[in-house]
């Protein structure tokens, strides 16, 4: 059973087993194999380091590489590309960066995978500076830089915030004759986008589309976000239609982006529409897609529909998040029911979830335009941490109502801790002491301030 054939269908059979995550078995085969004196090639080695880097870790699969050169076998470039790979999956730069050079002390002249392996590794990895010298080398070598290789540069560039490098890459793709795919467009559009450069973000889009290339899910929830988020909502939803239209499977992610545009922009029955449209798609319904819709109907002051969706949250199988019940709490302090919002804060403890910051703030805030200082105190007093609101929020509470000493003993704790109020609030309590007669308080105050190094006073 010797020869070239035999090779081969041990080969298929180790790559089937390895498919099948059943590396024991496979490597059963390879000494089975050896037995019946059918001798592993470079494939087969080639495809046990790549399950073992896939299944296994990058340390298990590099041992196979001594396995190898005790059986006569030369690791080639195929092998060293495959050990990369799995240490870029890895996050290990450094191995990536040995396997590179350890290719050409052993005379495997590296191509274009393996340039782009490692500049990817050493992007994700945070060592930009390092992966240009890479591409650098790499213009300087035998090697052509492919659109890959670009679509890898450009990708790096928006990674470590250099957003105006990135499009000129884009265009010096364009003038050495590569024709952009659609991965190169979503790159620019999806780095664009979190730059904050939506206004090139659409250029591009439309560049995209005037050049033929239709776009796929990513690239319409890419254009969705970047619309919403320059709050053109029509456009946005103008995109979403389309991508409906085009038979399009939506995901969760982008129903939510639309969701959460046209509840904000007070159109709560168009986002049930939407919910409804999730539904008869078969997608799955998202928290944060009924948090979205709450905090709408909030918004409206609305909070009958608001509590309803609670059980509807309930029976889609979801649990209720610290957002979901700040939401409710922030919606019944605006509308001056505070036994219902502290019961929404009842209802967060008994749901194994401690009351948030943002809660407290609402309910203090709510409590303080209410004229109910003593209240808003007790409440402050319960709080584990505190933040420049909560202390803000007090401070206007008590100068509201006048109670301007106890409010400086907060603002000095402010100065003492270092936290930041708002200006408004600081000039609000030196004020009220001079108004009420205690001008030397205030200047105490004012003087303790300084000191801090807390006070910008403008009068």
């Amino acid at each position: 059973m010797c020869g070239k054939f035999s090779t081969l269908l041990l080969n298929i059979c180790i790559g089937s087993l390895c498919k099948a995550r059943r590396l024991d078995k496979a490597e059963f085969v390879v000494v089975d194999g050896i037995r019946l004196g059918c001798l592993p090639d470079v494939v087969t080695y080639n495809t046990l380091i790549a399950a073992y880097c896939r299944f296994v870790d990058f340390d298990q699969a590099y041992l196979i590489v001594s396995r190898m050169k005790e059986a006569g076998v030369k690791p080639d470039v195929v092998t060293y590309n495959t050990l990369m790979a799995g240490a870029s999956r890895h996050n290990l730069p450094s191995q990536c960066q040995y396997l590179f050079q350890d290719m050409s002390k052993n005379g495997v002249v590296p191509d274009e995978w393996s340039y782009n392996t490692l500049m990817h590794c050493l992007f994700n990895c945070g060592y930009p500076e390092v992966a240009f010298k890479i591409f650098s080398d790499m213009n300087s070598s035998s090697v052509s830089p492919s659109i890959i290789t670009y679509n890898t540069l450009i990708n790096g560039y928006f990674k470590s915030g250099r957003a105006v490098n990135a499009v000129m890459a884009f265009r010096r793709l364009q003038k050495f004759g590569f024709s952009p795919e659609l991965v190169t467009y979503n790159t620019m559009l999806h780095g664009l986008f979190k730059s904050g450069k939506r206004g090139q973000a659409r250029r591009i889009y439309k560049e995209m589309r005037e050049s033929g290339i239709a776009p796929n899910a990513a690239t319409y929830t890419t254009a969705m976000k970047c619309w919403f988020r320059s709050r053109n909502f029509e456009d946005g939803l103008d995109i979403f239609s389309e991508m409906m239209s085009r038979g399009y499977t939506s995901d969760v992610f982008a129903y939510c982006t639309v969701i959460s545009a046209l509840a904000k922009r007070g159109k709560t029955e168009d986002a049930r529409v939407c919910i409804r449209q999730m539904l008869k798609n078969g997608q799955g319904i998202d928290l944060a897609c009924y948090n979205a819709l709450i905090y709408a109907y909030c918004k409206e002051k609305n909070m009958n529909d608001a509590l309803l969706l609670l059980n509807e949250i309930e029976e889609a199988g979801l649990e209720c998040d610290g957002y979901t019940y700040s939401t409710l709490v922030d919606g019944f302090c605006k509308l001056g029911d505070f036994s219902s919002a502290m019961n929404q804060m009842r209802v967060m403890e008994t749901s194994g979830l401690n009351p948030n910051l943002v809660a407290y703030n609402s309910l203090i805030d709510g409590l303080c335009k209410a004229g109910m200082v003593d209240h808003a105190l007790s409440i402050f007093k319960m709080m584990r941490t505190r933040d420049s609101f909560s202390y803000s929020a007090l401070l206007h509470g008590l100068c509201k109502v006048g109670r301007f000493h106890v409010a400086s003993k907060f603002l000095l704790i402010c100065a003492r801790k270092g936290i930041n109020v708002l200006k408004s609030s600081k000039r609000a309590v030196l004020r009220g002491l001079r108004c009420s007669g205690f001008g030397r308080d205030a200047k105490k105050l004012k003087a303790a301030m300084w000191k801090a190094g807390f006070l910008h006073y403008e009068k």
